[in-house]
């Protein structure tokens, strides 16, 4: 079989794989296409040829389309327009809603059959509405306008704008259509200067800040300001403290939702208030205060973070707990010290205990659980932003003696492939 980049091909796209992209085939070989729908029959032009397993390609028209194909939510990603400019950062916005939903409730199942060896029930839903001061918001019905944080970027001729879709190029836009109003707004009023990047953020109820990071010698915009702009945001009647520039999460539902799913799947009276909670990964202290709420007044939560600016705020954020504490330090040597070291009382109160996982996109890993199960906490409720290290860390979860109760999937993302999964472990020897 021959090929080379710059063929142009017609493919029918049978599936959709993880990271945005649909799955067709060239003469047997498998070809990675941006833009498409399943069951759609389009015209590529071939890209990358280069790796013996697949090739990848771009996508130019459909010639068959899918009955979930709608008008791109973003224009300036459009089909229509040369693959080269299609703005990054909406990989499905070409798919009806619903459509997006169903096709990310199968990637998540998939993940967990394959890679996690797991079969379990997945369910899958959108954002829950959420009470914010005076009204109750809800999800826009084209799934629009949730994004809390945008980052854009100043290239070396003053434009500004989003990257290409895999790519650092930078595409000038004139709507920002995922984005809330009030960001969209303040892009627009955006002026060129130094090459870097422009953060926009819009804590809750409040105005947009908008941070400039300019390169500097060379380097990509990406370090963190001397001083720091400190702002709220609310989930519920609680607040908490964090960094403008920090981890939170993106869509204007997520912590709610997120808050609202992990205590419904944990049930009534699951966190004993006699346990000892972690919160690894715990950022500014949400899952913590979950906790804290769930055991009652005098709950015994630790949150772990490695970053300190996190961790002081977290600490403010916990502090209406007497036996709250927020530690600085990379998860995986803080856990591994604390299965050394727990003494016979704190391994009692351990194992009745609940934790929360809410780490980065590459997963816990095989130290962290491993580690984890050797203290064998009653429940274990792992929130995830990614299917494949979810399933992986999973799989090594039931192989230490785990059982995976229940797995809901969560569009934290409309319009892009990303999703969140929050899966709710038990020893096995406690699931009936």
């Amino acid at each position: 079989m021959t090929g080379a980049a710059g063929d142009i091909v017609d493919l029918t796209i049978a599936d959709v794989a993880h990271g945005g992209v649909f799955v067709g085939r060239h003469e047997g070989r498998v070809v990675f296409v941006p833009d498409a729908i399943p069951g759609e029959r389009v015209r590529v032009r071939l890209t990358d040829v280069s790796k013996p397993a697949f090739w990848r390609a771009e996508l130019l028209d459909v010639l068959d389309a899918s009955p979930h194909r709608r008008p791109h939510i973003w224009a300036e990603a459009d089909l229509s327009r040369d693959p080269a400019d299609r703005a990054g950062g909406a990989d499905f916005g070409h798919i009806e809603l619903a459509h997006q939903r169903e096709l990310k409730r199968g990637i998540l199942a998939t993940a967990l059959a394959r890679t996690g060896r797991l079969e379990v029930p997945v369910s899958f839903e959108g954002p829950r509405a959420a009470r914010m001061g005076e009204r109750t918001v809800a999800e826009e019905a084209d799934g629009a306008h949730w994004r809390t944080r945008v980052t854009l970027h100043v290239d070396e001729n003053g434009a500004i704008g989003p990257y290409a879709a895999r790519s650092h190029r930078v595409i000038p836009v004139s709507s920002l259509p995922l984005a809330t109003s009030e960001i969209e707004q303040a892009a627009a009023g955006l002026r060129a200067g130094s090459p870097g990047r422009i953060d926009l953020v819009q804590p809750a109820g409040g105005d947009v800040r908008t941070l400039h990071r300019p390169d500097v010698a060379g380097r990509r915009a990406a370090a963190r300001p001397e001083r720091h702009d400190v702002i709220t945001e609310r989930v519920g009647a609680r607040s908490f403290r964090v960094d403008a520039d920090g981890f939170w999460q993106v869509h204007r539902l997520a912590a709610t939702t997120l808050t609202t799913v992990v205590a419904e799947m944990l049930g009534s009276g699951a966190v004993d208030p006699e346990g000892w909670h972690l919160d690894l990964y715990g950022g500014v202290g949400l899952f913590a205060a979950l906790l804290g709420d769930l055991a009652g007044p005098a709950t015994r939560v630790t949150s772990v973070e490695a970053s300190e600016r996190a961790t002081e705020h977290a600490g403010e954020n916990l502090a209406e707990w007497v036996g709250a504490r927020a530690e600085t330090a990379r998860v995986d040597r803080w856990i591994r010290r604390l299965r050394d070291a727990a003494t016979t009382a704190e391994r009692s109160r351990l194992s009745r205990g609940t934790v929360v996982l809410d780490p980065p996109r590459t997963g816990a890993g095989k130290d962290v659980v491993d580690a984890l199960a050797a203290l064998t906490p009653a429940r274990v409720v792992y929130v995830a932003c990614d299917p494949v290290a979810l399933a992986r860390d999973l799989g090594r979860f039931v192989s230490r003696g785990y059982e995976v109760t229940r797995v809901h999937g969560l569009d934290l993302f409309p319009h892009s492939h990303h999703l969140e999964a929050v899966a709710v472990l038990a020893p096995s020897s406690s699931v009936e």
